[in-house]
């Protein structure tokens, strides 16, 4: 058994597609999770015990690649830093404090921007430009997210209100973009490494803010719901996504990856029907097949990129 499981996650580990596919599942109920404790968990407090868990659940398993790889780890310092500011500090702490105060409809359509949010920066850092079935592939899926964010109805966009939260959410998925941008900018050292320093540092960074917010007189209201979604956030968005998320860019490409995002939105949905007890509406099935029909598209390789 022992034997199958770990053939199980070599094989796991070398597919692009499942990883992508884990990721935006565990990252779909983060913010449901996130949300629904908002009045239970202060934000920046949330963010602390999600990357204290984290790394507490990394620690056994990544310390002796930790010990092998500190020498390149404190020689790219630096790299490592922007790693964890943009990735951990900044990306998850702003979404949380976004959720404080925006509605669910305006965080689904800000995530759709994450795919070319991505492509710019890999463009404004690298020059490089995505492929057309790239950008046609993330035009088809953004299409397939608004469907399902509207409801099939797409005047609802008009009466769409941008409040601060919004802008928190925006700042959020601008530094993601940042932090998937630079992946390919990683220190040769292991992924459990990687994983546990970058959390390491960024709960590091985030610790004066959480002072401040304690000082603030902003405490947990101890619930099931916090309980929840603590125990949520500590595991499947943070350990999980991103060891598949991280090794999906390393195998794909992050242009190749990004259309993924609009999944999201999408599963954030399905999470609803099945736990909360929604219906599944016909603009559920006609947003996810154009979304994974754009998803196939941006995943395509270029003729050359195939023949060789």
């Amino acid at each position: 058994m022992t034997d199958l499981v770990r053939r199980a996650f070599v094989w796991t580990y070398q597919q692009p597609v499942l990883l992508s596919l884990i990721t935006m599942t565990c990252w779909a109920g983060n913010f449901i999770a996130a949300r629904g404790a908002h009045t239970d968990v202060p934000p920046i407090t949330l963010a602390v015990i999600r990357w204290a868990g984290a790394f507490l659940i990394l620690l056994p398993f990544a310390w002796p690649y930790l010990k092998r790889d500190l020498p390149t780890i404190l020689q790219h310092w630096r790299i490592m830093l922007v790693f964890s500011v943009f990735g951990i500090t900044c990306f998850n702490t702003f979404a949380y404090i976004g959720l404080q105060y925006t509605v669910a409809m305006n965080a689904l359509l800000l995530q759709s921007s994450l795919p070319v949010m991505i492509a710019l920066f890999i463009f404004v850092i690298y020059r490089e430009m995505p492929t057309l079935f790239q950008v046609i592939g993330v035009a088809v899926s953004l299409t397939g997210v608004l469907y399902v964010v509207v409801q099939g109805d797409f005047a609802v966009l008009k009466t769409l209100d941008l409040n601060r939260g919004d802008v928190w959410l925006l700042a959020a998925f601008a530094a993601w973009a940042i932090y998937t941008a630079l992946l390919r900018a990683r220190p040769p050292i292991h992924w459990l490494s990687f994983l546990a320093a970058t959390f390491f540092l960024g709960l590091l960074i985030l610790s004066p803010f959480w002072i401040m917010e304690l000082m603030r007189g902003r405490t947990v209201n101890p619930s099931w719901a916090a309980v929840a979604a603590t125990s949520y956030v500590v595991l499947f968005p943070s350990v999980i996504a991103y060891t598949c998320f991280n090794r999906a860019v390393q195998l794909a490409g992050a242009n190749r990856v990004a259309p993924f995002f609009h999944l999201v939105p999408v599963l954030g949905s399905v999470l609803a029907i099945l736990i909360l007890g929604e219906r599944i509406e016909l603009y559920h099935i006609v947003g996810f097949a154009l979304v994974m029909g754009g998803i196939g598209l941006a995943s395509r390789r270029k003729v050359s990129d195939a023949a060789a």
